[in-house]
């Protein structure tokens, strides 16, 4: 078996498999290494607790990809050709104490209604931002899933018209500064602050605003969806595209090393000793916390700077639940029932929020939880066996617990879980004792653990979506055009790269840079 390849990708997960998929087509040897006995990284989908219930280990909403034109124009033929098949419900809905509901619907007139009977105003006011996030839709998927412009011209660009300005402003302030400035009701406000919150940014902190002009003009123009059989079903496609087109998978293969040779990478070595040459290019998903143990010949200012990269100031814990019937929710709004995103409010002050997540900031366990979840069964029994049910529940929580830090984690684990569920229960009649078949707690750690070269101190997202390393400044200016200074053919993937963390498809913008540096025609292919 030859050990030479064209290009060869160091780590599986969905964004290293999509820039491998993208050099596939193009006739490129493509050899992906993973470490893990499967592929996805945190796209994935397993039977965690109990064969037959499929949970999706990390991710379970695909949002951002929604407008990638890898999906938006089938580049890779994952939906024609490979099997990827979504389903798109209510792309939102919150649950307050009181159990009423604020939703969220691909509809935006019917979303209006809702919010018009907490505030006409806000009604208006929703329905004026979601317009102009649409309008301007193009123009950020222009950027989004391609590399990014260098800071200095997107920021000349942006300054040159009254459009851009508005936009630059945006994005400069929080979350909190956009609600208070569009909304006037509470509710309105915590409704739309805790979903901008699911990319892992507090509503207080600068630099986090764009979330809540980009986030509802995306729902509404594109949906909101998880892939029938689980969010690990776009793993699954990626890997048929990439062996259809002739490249290799290969798990439980542990690379250690990127080899280098006169300043440029040329392979890669497995914790085995066995190596494998790569003619081209190497790929790696090496966050620049981490980057130092495995790449010889990079500048030590650059090391440093991509080690001083800030992750978000807090994480998520996962409870896994097998039931033996759907959840049934204390509220009469079957429009829950049906949302891909469900949030459980327990209260409707915008103090209390902010103090939970002021909490989050400094390794404090919130008093009141920050939690949300559903069961996925319910509009895709495919997960579960016949009659079953599951129960996915997500509660934020800092990686560095104020007392006893992360290694804490591993002897509060079963309490926090307890602690979570007396928090669904107040808005889940069902997930009771009789009904639970069997539970697994995932704590900030443990992701940490699972992924500890693309989620160190258990940031899914990779790096927090601050401005100051947004754009061509993700994670750092130094990689953010997803090459290594000082290493030539060394191209990175990951959440911590641009646009952000989350299901995005990034590997699409890491693709573009390869087939430009090695001199392949990329509108040939994608057309092909």
């Amino acid at each position: 078996m030859s050990n030479k390849f064209d290009v060869v990708a160091m780590g599986g997960g969905h964004n290293g498999l999509v820039a491998a998929a993208y050099l596939a087509k193009a006739g490129k040897k493509v050899l992906v290494l993973e470490k893990k006995p499967w592929a996805g990284g945190g796209v994935v989908t397993r039977e965690i607790n109990t064969p037959g219930f499929w949970h999706d280990e990390h991710s379970s909403v695909h949002i951002m990809i929604q407008g990638n034109p890898m999906l938006r124009n089938d580049e890779l033929g994952l939906v024609s050709r490979f099997g990827l098949n979504y389903r798109y419900g209510t792309p939102y809905s919150m649950i307050f104490a009181d159990g009423s509901t604020l939703t969220a619907y691909k509809d935006l007139d019917k979303t209006c209604q809702g919010i018009a009977r907490l505030s006409e105003k806000d009604a208006e006011s929703y329905r004026s931002l979601v317009t102009e996030s649409i309008k301007f839709l193009p123009m950020f998927f222009a950027g989004l899933y391609a590399p990014p412009a260098p800071m200095g011209a997107f920021f000349a660009m942006m300054d040159s018209s009254p459009e851009g300005r508005d936009i630059l402003d945006k994005m400069q302030r929080s979350s909190l500064d956009l609600a208070n400035m569009y909304f006037e009701n509470e509710r309105v406000k915590i409704w739309l602050l805790r979903l901008i919150s699911e990319n892992l940014q507090a509503p207080e902190e600068l630099g986090t605003g764009f979330g809540l002009f980009l986030m509802p003009g995306l729902m509404h123009a594109y949906g909101v969806s998880q892939p029938v059989g689980g969010s690990g079903k776009l793993t699954e496609a990626l890997v048929k595209c990439i062996e259809y087109y002739g490249g290799e998978v290969r798990c439980n293969s542990n690379v250690t090393k990127v080899v280098t040779s006169g300043g440029r990478a040329t392979g890669v070595q497995l914790d085995t000793g066995e190596t494998f040459q790569a003619t081209d290019a190497v790929i790696g998903a090496l966050h620049p916390h981490v980057i130092r143990k495995f790449v010889e010949g990079i500048p030590e200012p650059v090391l440093q700077r991509g080690e001083r990269a800030t992750l978000a100031p807090y994480s998520i814990m996962v409870s896994h639940y097998d039931l033996h019937s759907n959840i049934e929710y204390r509220t009469d709004d079957p429009a829950v029932r049906d949302a891909i995103m469900l949030e459980f409010m327990a209260s409707d002050s915008l103090v209390d929020m902010l103090d939970d997540f002021d909490a989050l900031k400094r390794g404090r366990i919130s008093q009141r939880v920050l939690g949300a979840g559903g069961d996925e069964s319910i509009g895709d029994p495919s997960r579960v066996p016949a009659g079953k049910g599951m129960f996915h529940g997500i509660t934020f929580a800092p990686y560095n617990l104020e007392q006893g830090g992360a290694a804490r984690w591993d002897d509060i684990r079963e309490e926090m879980g307890d602690r979570s569920l007396r928090h669904y229960q107040k808005f889940v009649s069902n997930l009771t004792p009789d009904n639970i078949i069997a539970r697994t707690v995932v704590t900030p750690l443990d992701h940490a653990r699972n992924m500890p070269t693309s989620m160190p101190g258990g940031d899914v997202h990779g790096v927090a979506p601050y401005f100051y390393q947004m754009n061509s400044h993700r994670p750092t200016p130094d990689y953010g055009q997803m090459t290594v200074p000082g290493v030539e053919r060394l191209y990175l993937v990951g959440p911590f790269l641009h646009p952000g963390g989350g299901v995005f498809g990034a590997g699409r913008a890491t693709a573009i840079k390869m087939f430009d540096q090695l001199g392949m025609n990329w509108d040939k292919v994608i057309a092909a």
